[in-house]
């Protein structure tokens, strides 16, 4: 099995660790991973790294996300989505200008309280093993980006928006805070991730499809190279003999291969045209610095 990376297009009911685990029992490889947690009840892009390409989990250029959430006004509860306890519940007459204006007032930098029922750690444990026994922690509020939130629906209690946001956004939290900022209260009552890591639902490939695949012989097929999760990056390419140099762990001069020393990552390729790694164009050196090496015959 080569090394890459595979968008599942997640189905609703697994957490992101169940998918890795079907994904790990299909390939029967060891080192698989994921970018980007998804609720059991959220469906969409999932990317599953496989092999070496776990890698690139911390390094990755893209990580802002977009969904498609819908929301109901009127409800509150523990969960912050559809699928938990009911807190309150309360009459919500809103009208359509008194909803765009809440929306709208989301769209840019934000301090997001993380839920209860989050993967956020806290003294050392997870937010939502807290919340399960019963308890709640002090947390502090943590700087998320909303770039664009479109209204696809609004019926005056059920709405349907597109998100585009930051990394560590959460779309519940979002919903809960919108109806706290109408007074009515809401919740999140279906979600789907629409783009993640650059790639979107066009890329993904279900698990049925990927098992398929997987009993034919033919899992290969659904794995994208490493390099896709790096298209944004300029490019470099080494001439022959600087290429084994870099992989070796030299520090190769920007100036020597005419390009900038501006701190910026790059891609870095080559003679031949293959994908090594990422590197850094180091401004206090002046260098081509690797960060993460990616090809099978490179230092790891």
């Amino acid at each position: 099995m080569r090394d890459g990376v595979i968008a599942i297009d997640k189905p609703e009911g697994f957490t992101s660790f169940d998918v890795v685990a079907k994904v790990r029992g299909m390939l029967h490889i060891r080192r698989v991973g994921h970018a980007g947690t998804l609720d059991p009840m959220a469906t969409g892009v999932l990317p599953v790294f496989i092999g070496r390409g776990t890698k690139a989990c911390d390094i990755l250029p893209v990580q802002d996300k977009r969904y498609t959430a819908a929301l109901r006004l009127g409800i509150t509860t523990d969960t912050q989505d559809i699928t938990g306890t009911v807190l309150t519940e309360r009459p919500a007459a809103v009208s359509e200008a008194a909803f765009r204006e809440a929306v709208n007032s989301f769209v840019g930098e934000q301090l997001q309280l993380p839920p209860m029922y989050s993967a956020v750690k806290v003294g050392g444990k997870k937010l939502y093993e807290i919340a399960r026994q019963g308890g709640t922690v002090e947390r502090t509020p943590r700087p998320v980006t909303f770039y664009s939130i479109e209204i696809l629906r609004f019926d005056g209690r059920e709405a349907v928006l597109d998100v585009r946001c930051s990394k560590g956004s959460y779309i519940r939290t979002l919903a809960h805070d919108i109806g706290e900022k109408l007074g009515c209260g809401a919740v999140l009552t279906a979600l789907r991730r629409t783009e993640a890591a650059g790639f979107t639902p066009e890329d993904c490939i279900t698990l049925e499809s990927l098992a398929a695949l997987a009993e034919e012989g033919r899992a290969e097929e659904a794995v994208l190279p490493v390099e896709r999760l790096f298209r944004t990056l300029e490019k470099t390419g080494l001439p022959a003999g600087l290429d084994r140099l870099y992989q070796n762990g030299v520090r190769l001069e920007c100036c020597r291969l005419g390009i900038p020393a501006d701190g910026a990552e790059t891609a870095v390729y080559d003679a031949g045209g293959n994908f090594l790694g990422v590197g850094v164009r180091d401004t206090a050196s002046g260098c081509l610095i690797g960060r993460k090496l990616f090809r099978l015959d490179g230092p790891q």
